[in-house]
C-alpha cells in the first residue's frame, strides 16, 4: 500500500469509530452458581432509568466474578441495573410479592427501599478514556 493509501485507510478507520467512544468494564463479583447469562441494562437519564434503556449486555455467568464490558459508549452519565439469569429464561424472575429470586446489583452497588435504588444513587460520570466498575450480586 502507498503511502497515500495508508493514510486514506486509517483516515477511514478513525472516522468510522464514534467522537469520544469509551468503553465500561464492569467486574460482577458473588456471582454464587455457574450457569445462566449475568444481563446489563445501562441508563442515561434519571427519566430513563429503569424505563429505556441506553445499552445492553450480557456474559455467561462462571460461578466466580465475571466481567462485562459495554463498548463505544459516549462520555456522559450513566447508571446501570444487572442480574443473575439463572435459569436463562432472560428475565428476572421474582417471587409473588414482586420481590426478586435471582440475584442483582446496580451501580455504585446502590440500594433501594422497598424498589429499586434512585437515578442519582446509581449514578456515576463515564469519562472518554472509558471506566472499570465492581458491584457486587445481592
Amino acid at each position: 500500500m502507498t503511502p497515500l493509501g495508508t493514510l486514506s485507510f486509517c483516515t477511514a478507520v478513525l472516522a468510522a469509530a464514534p467522537a469520544g467512544a469509551a468503553d465500561l468494564t464492569i467486574h460482577v463479583d458473588d456471582v454464587n452458581a455457574a450457569g445462566g447469562m449475568i444481563h446489563v441494562a445501562l441508563y442515561n437519564s434519571a427519566d430513563s432509568f429503569m424505563k429505556s434503556v441506553a445499552g445492553i449486555g450480557k456474559t455467561a455467568a462462571t460461578g466466580q466474578a465475571d466481567t462485562i464490558v459495554l463498548k463505544n459508549l459516549p462520555a456522559g452519565e450513566y447508571a446501570f441495573a444487572l442480574f443473575h439469569d439463572a435459569n436463562a429464561n432472560e428475565k428476572l424472575d421474582k417471587n409473588m410479592f414482586g420481590i426478586p429470586t435471582e440475584d442483582y446489583a446496580f451501580s455504585n452497588n446502590a440500594v433501594g427501599k422497598m424498589g429499586p435504588p434512585s437515578y442519582d444513587s446509581a449514578r456515576f460520570t463515564l469519562p472518554a478514556a472509558g471506566a472499570t466498575v465492581r458491584v457486587s450480586l445481592r
